[in-house]
């Protein structure tokens, strides 16, 4: 056997080398199809040209944004929009590099995203050499993010690695993983057994212990506040119909965490923020009961011991469904766990409790003030500055107007830093899909995410569905490229865009930290920019309104318009640095430990 020329020699294989058959590259894509995986992201180079030409040709999505990061992105908010783990690539070297981003992103935000790679033939890579061109290692420079990384050395692991990688990212608590294979081995072919029915390669849909059950159905059955914390897996897992069937048994409150902002259909009236609504604050505090779904119990809850839980601690008992054994107390003790899938868990659970149980004795109230403060809100808004004056519109008037057009069975994607802490408070709407970057804070994700979650939807169901973007000027510029596939790809969306020429948050931080009238290094850029221009550049439709009045009546025409648009708002500079609403429960997020 020549250096230069390695066979395969692994010998507990299931494949076998073979002239004439199934080519690596069709493979992988048969291993992803029996897990329901129909859509690609990533710019093809010479590792992936033969991959993405098949996809396309077996009705694949194919998707080649404009770097890789944002194909990353593309590929999370696949995942969160189909409950199913998705598929990206990038070029050896700086590809990888540049994906680094969203891959480190996906770890913090639980997203199972198989991330592949191309890379030199092993013997190539393995040489001792200088002045390689767009050569890394690659392995060593991933493998601290992601759940898994393997490489495909030989053509007969193809099986095992893509498995593999499959079921890690999917088991315990869902991330990504990685792939790598040699250019050498992509066209190798191979004789293959049949692939397994869908579902076969990933531990999901596991049911929970029988007598920590019935555990725990006694405990809600005893409870006079029982309340349901919702987290940002019951999305992501498509466990909503389950849920609602257990809310309505538990008849109770349901208190969305941060990252769980989706409303579930039939449960709107009776679902509100944890922090950015009062009712749900007085909620939290007279629960007796919490069933914990689909959430970390993390920073942005308290860890369920501090502040609006500090009361009523001695007494109150925490049922928590988590799929990871390991996370049970970590970061505050548990009455009774329930390990295994949501998928399971909640439905066994609902089981449990038979008929189901007469409403919690603050529901009503519940539901009947959370209401009250949104529509008081509302009105709030409409005595701020509305851009007819000296002052431009402020941001909760931009939130308000915004999300009073948003389209019922649309797709919502937020991004943005001061914009975002309004749009807790203030938004109007309440859509059933929610995709933002809420645990990682990475702004700048809400283009890829748009277009990644809306492409993966319409190769899901067959169905266009409108989305909107709501965001602010810093972060849309991050991958303001990928505006042109959303054109490319003719997707109704309409991205509403908060303009102040400034990084707000962080001037708010200036102003707060050191007084008004001191500079604010770093935070200010050009306020040439026309971001209603910049559209109409990339092939989409623009707008520039001024007024609040204009906003609501700008987005329709968007939509009746059909295709991407892009509606520039100018913003109120000051109001939105200063006059963030629950900016100090916002910032108890960061103090950890701390009552």
């Amino acid at each position: 056997m020549s250096y230069d020329d390695p066979k395969p020699v692994t010998a507990t294989s299931e494949l076998t080398v073979k002239e004439g058959g199934t080519p690596v590259y069709k493979r992988i894509l048969d291993l992803f199809e029996a897990e329901g995986i129909k859509t690609l992201f990533g710019i093809p180079d010479p590792n992936f040209v033969h991959l993405c030409l098949e996809a396309e040709s077996r009705g694949w999505t194919v998707v080649s944004p404009h770097h890789e990061a944002a194909a990353g992105f593309m590929a999370e908010a696949a995942s969160r929009i189909t409950g199913k783990p998705a598929l990206c690539f990038g070029t050896l070297g700086p590809g990888l590099a540049n994906m680094m981003p969203a891959i480190q992103c996906c770890k913090v935000e639980n997203s199972p995203v198989i991330f592949l790679g191309g890379q030199r033939a092993r013997v190539t890579e393995r040489r001792v050499r200088r002045g390689r061109i767009q050569f890394v290692q690659q392995e060593p420079m991933i493998e601290d993010s992601v759940k898994y990384s393997g490489a495909i050395e030989y053509a007969d692991q193809t099986d095992e690695v893509i498995r593999e990688a499959i079921r890690i990212a999917m088991s315990g608590t869902p991330g990504p993983t990685y792939v790598e294979y040699p250019s050498n081995v992509i066209l190798e072919e191979l004789d293959v057994p049949e692939v397994l029915p869908p579902h076969r390669y990933r531990l999901t849909n596991q049911g929970a212990d029988g007598d920590r059950l019935a555990e725990a159905a006694e405990l809600i059955k005893a409870a006079k506040n029982p309340i349901l914390l919702v987290g940002h897996a019951v999305h992501t897992t498509k466990s909503g119909d389950a849920v609602r069937e257990l809310a309505l048994k538990m008849n109770c409150p349901v208190i969305q965490t941060s990252g769980g902002t989706s409303y579930i259909k039939g449960l709107e009236d009776r679902t509100f923020q944890y922090v950015f609504s009062d009712a749900s604050i007085e909620a939290v505090e007279a629960c007796d009961v919490v069933v914990a779904l689909g959430t970390e119990l993390g920073e942005p809850v308290h860890f369920g011991r501090w502040r609006h839980w500090h009361e009523g601690e001695a007494e109150r008992k925490w049922i928590y469904v988590q799929q990871d054994p390991t996370a049970i107390g970590v970061n505050r003790p548990i009455d009774v766990p329930l390990v295994g899938d949501l998928r399971a868990v909640v439905p066994q659970l609902s089981r449990a409790l038979g008929d189901g149980l007469p409403p919690a004795a603050g529901l009503e109230k519940f539901m009947r003030d959370g209401q009250a403060e949104l529509d008081e809100l509302g009105q709030e808004a409409l005595t701020k500055s509305d851009g007819t004056g000296n002052t431009q519109v402020h941001t909760a008037r931009f939130i308000v107007e915004a999300t009073k057009a948003f389209p019922a069975d649309g797709i919502m994607i937020r991004d943005g830093g001061a914009s975002v802490v309004f749009g807790w408070t203030y938004n109007q709407c309440k859509p059933n899909d929610v995709i933002w970057n809420q645990n990682y804070g990475h702004i700048g994700t809400g283009l890829p995410y748009a277009t990644g979650a809306m492409l993966a939807d319409i190769a899901e169901t067959g169905k266009t569905r409108p989305g909107m973007l709501v965001t602010s000027d810093s972060s849309f510029l991050f991958h303001i490229a990928e505006l042109e596939v959303a054109v490319r790809r003719n997707l109704p969306l309409v991205c509403v865009v908060a303009v102040d020429f400034q990084w707000g948050l962080e001037v708010g931080v200036y102003k707060r930290t050191f007084g008004q009238g001191t500079a604010e290094t770093g935070t200010h850029w050009s306020d040439k920019v026309r971001f209603d221009k910049i559209a109409e550049g990339l092939g989409a439709h623009g707008e520039y309104v001024e007024t609040a009045e204009e906003i609501g009546p700008a987005i329709a025409r968007a939509y009746a318009r059909g295709g991407p648009a892009v509606i520039h708002v100018p913003i109120d500079p000051k109001a939105n640095s200063e006059e963030m609403p629950k900016y100090d429960k916002f910032r108890t997020w960061y103090a950890e430990g701390t009552q």
